[in-house]
């Protein structure tokens, strides 16, 4: 039974280049919210994939400063989380939710 909190956790697959060589040794990227604990990131995608995690490590990637139109502007902060699978487990990430 999947939880609304999972959703909540979990906001989205990073689908980059770095992220794809990371899916050969087992790893899968998301961006999470960014109070979400080690933990939380843990139970949401177990419930969410059905899936074994072996490990959780996070970051949070500063927000860039940016001009559009010569008005500066800021992105916001993002938090990642590089889920590291069980053996023999997979997520496919490109086919959605």
């Amino acid at each position: 039974m999947t939880s609304i909190h999972h959703y909540d956790v979990i906001v989205s697959p990073v689908i980059t280049e770095k992220s794809t060589m990371a899916s050969e040794a087992n790893q899968v990227v998301f961006n999470v919210a960014r109070n979400a604990t080690k933990s939380e990131i843990k139970a949401a995608v177990e419930g969410l994939f059905n899936v074994k995690v072996a490990a959780v490590n996070t970051l949070v990637r500063k927000g860039k400063v940016k001009r559009f139109r010569g008005i500066i502007g800021r992105q916001s902060n993002v938090k990642k989380a590089i889920v590291t699978l069980a053996e023999g487990q997979s997520i496919d990430v490109t086919t959605g939710l």
